[in-house]
């Protein structure tokens, strides 16, 4: 484009030229990907038959097992063109190749403009040790999510979860496997004189060693005044693990911090038949690991009811239950902000509408966001001479359901699928059919931009 075509740019003008930028960027990433298939399909060793056995090159799998074999040098001169290494050319050709024979769906949306190819190259790498059938189970179950409606780390959790419970036999192995490098090693020490040390260790047992640092940490607040607790935390290891190498420090403080038990509290979500469970923070785990973490934690084990948003009531107070609080979390399961990535606990969360405007203090009228966003939601308003607001907007027709609005007039839906853009004329960026979810809101916009 020239330049001073885009120097002349309203900001309304900026945000259609980047959205088309964006939208040229992702269906190049589609159609490299159809290339690379392409490729290996061309360099399938049978196309070589009329070569003599000296330059007829080895036939290696271009993808999971099943899939056809190309010729070994085959990545080469397609990763030249491209600029990477043959290795990371053959990498692009296995994920396109277990796309194209492994991953239906995902290929159907590729070739109709809706899914995006790193999501579909993640997927491909994440199922190529699992069978035809098993990668197609996950494949059905992530399609949806693979237009870019989820962030990339909701996204990666998500198919981390399914190839899971699509394989949990291959799950426990994996726990088994990585159980064996439990140890603790020493790695990296920069030029500072900064070393990394390592500990690999069943989860039960760490908790119980940071219960005994944190112990002795806060018996060093007396002798270590001003100093912070990571420091006083590092003086509490270096007691505990060697008491003879610092003398000073061990005369002012009773190393006989035991037994300490550490509260431990984690969230499991699961049904009844499923060998899978997800471990909020931590990912998908075999319930045989979360019956071995129960039998390590030391003192009693409280097992707390599943939580049912709907089951809980307004309160009338601007502060929130936990309980409530907790329900929101369930339901939502991260910031709200369009394509948010934070799914941690860590975060506020805003009324809806006001509580000073009138908005209760309730599950539909709550919503979970980053502090970051939530200024963003609640300070970036303004008027404009007209007196219209020209900041971001935000509404919950019904609980778990938000529609935000820019100060540009685009349009957000997020729900616990991610988020989806709707344009101007009402019909989804993605050009798919819209869901009655999707159906109900846009209805909801039409009457808000009346009103």
């Amino acid at each position: 484009m020239n330049r001073g075509v885009l120097d002349d740019m309203t900001r309304t003008d900026v945000l259609a030229y980047v959205e088309t930028c964006h939208t040229t960027r992702l269906q190049a990433e589609r159609d490299l990907l159809a290339a690379a298939h392409r490729w290996a399909v061309l360099h399938h060793p049978d196309r070589h038959q009329n070569l003599s056995l000296r330059a007829r090159e080895r036939a290696v799998p271009a993808g999971a097992p099943g899939t056809p074999p190309i010729t070994e040098y085959a990545p080469s001169a397609f990763g030249a063109r491209i600029q990477t290494s043959p290795y990371g050319a053959k990498r692009l050709i296995a994920d396109a190749v277990d796309i194209h024979h492994r991953l239906p769906r995902l290929a159907e949306g590729l070739k109709a403009g809706t899914t995006r190819a790193g999501h579909a190259r993640h997927v491909a790498e994440a199922t190529r040790e699992l069978s035809a059938d098993e990668a197609a189970w996950v494949d059905a179950e992530v399609v949806e999510s693979a237009d870019g409606r989820l962030a990339w780390k909701r996204f990666e959790a998500l198919v981390e979860g399914k190839v899971a419970a699509a394989a949990p036999e291959l799950a426990k192995a994996k726990e088994k496997a990585s159980a064996l490098e439990c140890g603790i090693r020493m790695r990296r020490v920069n030029k500072h004189g900064i070393g990394t040390l390592i500990i690999r260790e069943h989860i039960a047992s760490l908790l119980g060693s940071i219960g005994g640092i944190d112990a002795v940490a806060r018996a060093l607040e007396a002798t270590m005044p001003g100093v912070g607790k990571a420091e006083r935390q590092l003086a509490a290891f270096a007691l505990l693990t060697n008491p003879d190498a610092h003398p000073d420090l061990h005369e002012h403080v009773d190393l006989d911090a035991g037994p300490v038990k550490p509260k431990v509290k984690f969230t499991l979500h699961l049904t009844p038949d499923s060998q899978i469970a997800r471990m909020e923070g931590h990912g998908p785990v075999s319930i045989a690991w979360v019956k071995h973490l129960i039998e390590h934690i030391a003192g009693q084990v409280k097992v707390a009811p599943v939580i049912n948003p709907a089951n809980h009531a307004p309160v009338d107070a601007y502060e929130i239950p936990a309980a409530m609080r907790e329900a929101v979390h369930v339901m939502h399961g991260g910031d709200v902000f369009p394509y948010a990535a934070n799914t941690t606990r860590k975060v506020d969360l805003d009324h809806t509408i006001a509580y000073a405007q009138g908005g209760p203090t309730a599950v539909g009228n709550l919503a979970p966001m980053t502090r970051a966003h939530h200024r963003i939601k609640t300070h970036h308003t303004e008027e404009d001479r007209q007196g219209q607001r020209t900041g971001w907007e935000l509404r919950q027709p019904f609980p778990g359901i938000l529609v935000w609005r820019d100060p540009y007039g685009a349009h957000y839906l997020i729900d616990h699928s991610g988020t989806r853009q709707l344009t101007s004329n009402m019909t989804p960026s993605g050009g798919h059919e819209l869901s009655p979810a999707e159906i109900y809101t846009t209805q909801f916009i039409v009457k808000y931009l009346a009103a």
